[in-house]
């Protein structure tokens, strides 16, 4: 069985064989089917070939797996259709990742999961039942995420340098890092993807732990996002919730609610989404 978990700055592959002792997997770069499709099915090809060797095996040795793929970026059928087509493995499903999050941090139980890295979503289990709320990508929603997170600063120190709101000790921390150029600010913003973005989402972070007044506002505006997405999804106080992906638990004291240490990853997800088809259980 082989489970992948494909996001926004990296690609992680699990390989279970029966009869096999422990688990291979892999890591390599981003692997999201919109941002760059092509990139992706490259990344997870040669994700797999490593740890299909891992293993002892070839490529060919895996094409009666089983496989199941959560990766950002899969808005539609048709995206997990083109994806699938590249790959010879007798069962696999394609998805985005929020199934395959959802089902590692909650198992089977019901629950609310916020997953929070260089993108996001808002997703609710009930009775095996999934909801989403998000996901739509960086030029359109994530909000909350590692690369809004830093979209939103960028925005923040340009009304800064324009005299519109005043200065913090994070928007010279940002210019200072671009030769206080904001024409440099400005050039990164051109080409950057997600990922370069959410690389320095941490300063914002950790400027909010120091009380600047922009870290605050940022992880305030991201915390209130977060809230309207479990609202909306029927979330009720009391019912368990998960912070995951890199910067979900760091939201964890902007929403002062109880939170659940995750069973598990999006990579566990995957692979127990991969068992389930398996054994002929649809997600």
């Amino acid at each position: 069985m082989i489970g992948v978990d494909g996001g926004g700055t990296s690609c992680r592959v699990v390989l279970w064989v029966p009869g096999m002792e422990g688990l291979h997997e892999a890591v390599l770069g981003p692997a999201n089917a919109s941002t760059n499709f092509d990139a992706a099915v490259t990344t997870i090809s040669d994700a797999i070939g490593t740890v299909a060797a891992k293993a002892g095996l070839s490529i060919r040795d895996l094409e009666d797996a089983s496989a199941h793929f959560g990766l950002a970026g899969v808005m539609n059928a048709g995206i997990s259709a083109n994806v699938a087509a590249h790959f010879t493995f007798r069962r696999l499903t394609v998805t985005d990742d929020r199934p395959t999050t959802i089902a590692g941090a909650l198992g089977e139980r019901d629950g609310t999961v916020a997953a929070i890295g260089t993108g996001s979503f808002v997703g609710r289990q009930v009775a095996g039942q999934v909801r989403g709320i998000g996901g739509w990508g960086f030029y359109i929603g994530d909000q909350a995420s590692g690369a809004w997170l830093l979209r939103r600063c960028f925005e923040e120190v340009m009304l800064s340098v324009d005299g519109l709101t005043p200065a913090t000790d994070l928007t010279r921390s940002i210019l200072a890092a671009h030769g206080d150029d904001p024409g440099q600010i400005v050039q990164f913003s051109l080409t950057a993807r997600p990922a370069d973005y959410a690389t320095l989402a941490r300063e914002v972070v950790g400027a909010a732990d120091r009380g600047d007044p922009l870290g605050l506002k940022l992880m305030e505006e991201g915390a209130a996002y977060i809230r309207a997405a479990m609202a909306a999804l029927g979330w009720r106080e009391g019912e368990d919730l998960c912070l995951v992906g890199g910067l979900g638990p760091a939201y964890g004291k902007w929403l002062d609610l109880p939170t659940l240490t995750p069973k598990g990853t999006a990579l566990d997800g995957a692979l127990a989404l991969a068992a389930r088809a398996a054994e002929g259980v649809t997600s």
